[in-house]
């Protein structure tokens, strides 16, 4: 050993590192004693005999005990050089071997004056005693190591020069502590230039050595560097090139502590990339590749340490590789991390991927609990949700199949958007067996469910059967709200049968339902298909006296009523009054007034409609597959596997 270099690592508590990448703790870096010519901590309570010990300079000293402790204590005291000089007058020909463990001692305490008043002391003396008695290498190590212990960077370039002028070379100790020294300031790239320097003027490096150009590695977040520098480490050794000398080291146990240690930097390296701002995925990715290539994998510990840094969208790509590598090389796995990576694939919109992983949660274990089921749940409602919004009515249905086949209980939030995708689509007897299977699964129907299912029936035309799923609603206590009266008044509207809905009107009055421009258009467009354009128009003037503004809407549906009944004149006076009401009428409403004008040769000033409004067209995307994905749904409740056209359908349509 190089100096009573400590070879073995000193692991400290690994650091908490918040969401903008900054470190909250200390670090474990598993990183060798950094003050490597120093023993693991400062024994005071020796005794030094000196006609026993010959001193560090190899001079044999006067017969003397010395209390190291008690002299190192008092020697805190000194202010001055004088100071030293007043306490130490009477203690003799002193050892180096006391001063060097009293520096230390003094780096330990981080005090850095005491350690520089007494090596001033010993420059004098040294001046005093015609070079008979001064700092020679060892205590010059120990006073380096005083300023990286007590952070007092600027005290280094004046030792150094003092160690130049008295002619003293550096050792492997010195380069050591150098090394550490640049790394503590931030100077990583300094401190790999020492171990080059080493080599350059022919002394061997150290397993600190070593050790410490792992860590500026790791300072300079540089996780390929140290990989490749240990990979040409260990090339070196079984090449013979690296402890072919004996030098009293085991190498073969300092390669493994070496390799402990890469292994250490890299993951730490890859958790600071994903903790950062920018996006490292990538660089995470191939790391880890190398680190395969190079036979020193992350063991299972720091794949699950490194899902838990996964937190960012981008992120999917790590944590679903980390999560394999889990899965593929070992027996076991962390259901907090499982759980982990189903939440990060949901923030991504990986929703196929996390019902992967609950799947293996099933299959493979560990058996999920309640966290695993809410955020699976949450997974599904996100796509049932997005199934509800565009109508796609059949991938709800199968959406509902997979939950019960994995175990999980459709609640009432999901079956109703199963059912309002139904209503939307206007598929009536999906959405009647859909309520009958909420029902037999011991659902209790909300308002919610009534009103889809209410809503389907009013597009089938299915109006006595929407008129006896009414008369239960009520039956069982279920209060309608706004949406369900507004659908029943669009059915009595169809049926002719305006004495109802004024009833309907009237009870939402009563029961304090606010009647919005929703239920009156619902009035209107059920005229407007009926061809009755007339109480369209008088429920257009009721509505407004309700002081109930008309929007797009309204006006569309009434114009195309007035159009379609032969009242082009009347059709143009409303669209004259929804563009001086700043409303942008449909192509659709233009296109109306203009053939009504010309059909039944009304007399108008086309100019004054202004130009022909862009068609409203909505992006549809077709696919060849369409057909076949849409004949996969089974309302009846048998579930069926996904297979890619799904996947695919589904990742395309942006559920967001």
């Amino acid at each position: 050993m190089h100096g009573g270099e400590c070879s073995g690592t000193e692991l400290f508590e690994e650091e908490a590192v918040s969401a903008d990448g900054s470190s909250v703790s200390s670090e474990s870096e598993g990183v060798y004693s950094s003050n490597s010519d120093q023993t693991e901590g400062i024994n005071y309570e020796q005794e030094i005999q000196s006609d026993n010990n010959a001193g560090e300079d190899g001079r044999e000293e006067s017969d003397v005990k010395v209390d190291v402790r008690a002299l190192a204590t008092t020697l805190q005291s000194a202010k001055t050089v004088e100071d030293v000089e007043d306490i130490l007058k009477d203690k003799g020909e002193l050892p180096l071997q006391v001063y060097s463990t009293i520096i230390k001692g003094f780096g330990q305490d981080k005090k850095m004056n005491s350690a520089l008043i007494l090596f001033y002391w010993m420059k004098r003396r040294k001046i005093e005693t015609n070079g008979s008695f001064g700092p020679n290498l060892y205590i010059y190590n120990a006073v380096l190591g005083v300023v990286k212990q007590s952070e007092q960077f600027d005290e280094m370039e004046t030792i150094l020069n003092e160690m130049a002028r008295d002619g003293i070379a550096y050792n492997v100790v010195t380069y050591n502590t150098l090394m550490a020294i640049y790394i503590e300031k931030g100077e990583a790239g300094k401190a790999l230039d020492m171990l080059e320097e080493i080599h350059r003027n022919g002394l061997i490096p150290s397993p600190v050595s070593y050790s410490q150009a792992l860590l500026a590695y790791r300072r300079m977040e540089d996780g390929n560097g140290a990989l490749n520098f240990f990979v040409d480490f260990r090339e070196k050794y079984r090449q013979g090139g690296i402890g072919r000398d004996d030098d009293g080291e085991d190498w073969e146990s300092e390669l493994i502590k070496l390799e402990k240690f890469t292994i250490r930097v890299c993951y730490q390296v890859m958790r600071r990339w994903l903790v950062s701002h920018d996006n490292s995925s990538n660089n995470v990715l191939k790391l880890l590749i190398d680190m395969d290539n190079a036979g020193i994998p992350l063991g299972r510990a720091d794949l699950e340490r490194l899902a838990w840094a996964c937190t960012r969208e981008d992120h999917y790509i790590v944590i679903r590789e980390v999560y394999t590598r889990i899965r593929e090389r070992y027996d076991k796995i962390s259901l907090s991390v499982c759980n982990h990576v189903i939440w990060l694939m949901g923030k991504a919109k990986k929703w196929w991927a996390a019902l992967e992983i609950y799947e293996d949660l099933l299959d493979k274990g560990p058996k999920p609990n309640n966290l695993s089921y809410e955020l699976i749940t949450s997974h599904f409602n996100v796509l049932l949700s997005a199934a509800k919004k565009k109508g796609i009515w059949r991938w709800g249905v199968r959406l509902i199949n997979k939950m019960e086949d994995k175990g999980l209980k459709p609640g009432s939030r999901e079956w109703n958007s199963v059912l309002m995708a139904c209503s939307k689509a206007a598929e009536t007897t999906a959405a009647v067996q859909i309520f009958k299977r909420m029902v037999e699964n011991g659902e209790k129907p909300t308002v919610i469910s009534y009103g889809a299912l209410l809503s389907a029936l009013e597009k089938g035309k299915l109006y006595d059967e929407a008129l006896r799923v009414w008369d239960h609603m009520i039956k069982v206590r279920v209060e309608p709200n706004a949406y369900a009266y507004t659908i029943m008044a669009s059915i009595y509207t169809a049926q002719g049968n305006f004495s109802r809905v004024d009833a309907i009107i009237r009870e939402m009055v009563t029961l304090g339902i606010e009647i919005t421009v929703v239920t009156y258009n619902a009035i209107i467009s059920g005229c407007a298909r009926n061809g009755m354009s007339s109480a369209a128009y008088e429920w257009f003037h009721r509505m407004k006296v309700q002081n109930i503004s008309p929007n797009e809407i309204t006006y569309e549906m009434l114009i195309e009523a007035l159009s379609n009944d032969g009242k082009p004149r009347l059709a143009y006076e409303l669209y004259m009054r929804a563009q001086s009401e700043g409303l942008i009428l449909s192509s659709k409403a233009y296109d109306l007034v203009v053939q009504s004008s010309e059909a039944y040769g009304a007399t108008i000033n086309l100019s004054s409609l202004g130009p022909r409004p862009l068609n409203k067209k909505r992006k549809v995307q077709i696919r060849k597959a369409m057909k076949e994905f849409y004949n996969l749904a089974d309302v009846s409740g048998r579930s069926k596997p996904f297979d890619k056209s799904e996947i695919c359908y589904a990742q395309s349509q942006e559920l967001n």
